[in-house]
């Protein structure tokens, strides 16, 4: 059983939510669908599982190099790794 990754909002207004996510080897975030458009900005490296409804995809996270993605997103994030994985989420009301 995985322990549940760490979400820590540090903002939360009418125009973004900004959270920063802490993953322990072995945690996950459990499934879960996006509300809105988001941008992921790594404070570290590493590689994420993610299963989706059409299979488990890896994504390889790069400190500093950010990425987004739209609404509606479906998955569970997994870190399988032997070190923390770190990120912060930029969601946009």
């Amino acid at each position: 059983m995985r322990q549940p990754a760490i979400p820590t909002v540090q903002i939360d207004n009418e125009r973004v939510i900004v959270t920063e996510w802490r993953f322990p080897p072995n945690s996950e975030t459990g499934w879960h669908t996006h509300g809105h458009d988001y941008v992921v900005v790594p404070t570290t490296d590493g590689v994420l599982q993610l299963e989706t409804t059409e299979g488990v995809h890896e994504a390889t996270l790069v400190k500093g190099q950010s990425y987004t993605r739209q609404i509606g997103v479906h998955h569970n994030v997994i870190n399988p790794g032997p070190g923390e994985v770190v990120f912060v989420e930029v969601e946009l009301r």
